[in-house]
């Protein structure tokens, strides 16, 4: 986690510029096209992770925890993402890294949905899952990567109480009297009566 607050550190003293994010689009798009995911996603993700940039100092891209260019990618998720989509071995050439990450965006909506997958990007699957399963809080950087990202244009901006509590879904209050409660668990949402057919 302190790679990645440096990593932050480092980007955040030089913001991507549009120009930045820009010259990637071409491979944005196809990368959004391929994997069926908002082009905005990839933009969003790609200007926190590396603010654009697939060189720092010199040298490619690498959080000290090891993740890897411009999407910051673990070697390992890379190289199965590689495996499964056919995309060379190399994890900093950047049509290859931004293809494999919205691979992985992809992958992380189907299980989590939106916004879901920002937390799983970030934190890892299996710690978001644990999130969802206990309510154990998440790391403060995955909330502060969330409630970045969660702006993202075209998407629905997420109420305060989402971004600032232990568990980043909760439930909705019930709105009437034939309301039915919903499950306790934060995914589910109250149902209405109407419309149900009595036996």
């Amino acid at each position: 986690m302190a790679a990645l607050i440096v990593l932050a550190a480092v980007v955040a003293a030089s913001p991507a510029t549009p120009e930045r994010i820009e010259q990637w689009r071409p491979w944005i798009a196809e990368a959004a096209q391929r994997f069926d995911i908002p082009q905005a996603w990839i933009v969003a993700v790609i200007r926190a992770e590396s603010g654009g940039r697939t060189h720092l100092d010199g040298v490619p891209i690498t959080s000290r925890a090891g993740a890897m260019g411009l999407m910051q990618l673990m070697p390992g998720t890379y190289r199965e993402l590689a495996r499964v989509h056919g995309l060379g071995p190399d994890p900093y050439d950047p049509r290859d890294n931004i293809l494999a990450g919205a691979a992985y965006l992809s992958a992380m909506r189907a299980r989590f949905g939106y916004p879901g997958l920002l937390a799983a990007y970030n934190a890892g699957p299996a710690r978001y899952a644990a999130h969802l399963e206990t309510g154990a809080p998440l790391p403060a950087e995955t909330r502060r990567y969330i409630e970045t990202l969660a702006q993202i244009p075209g998407e629905t901006a997420l109420p305060p109480a989402v971004l600032s509590g232990t568990r980043l879904f909760f439930l909705l209050q019930a709105a009437g009297p034939d309301a039915t409660p919903a499950p306790s668990a934060g995914l589910f949402v109250p149902r209405s009566a109407r419309g149900r057919e009595t036996p």
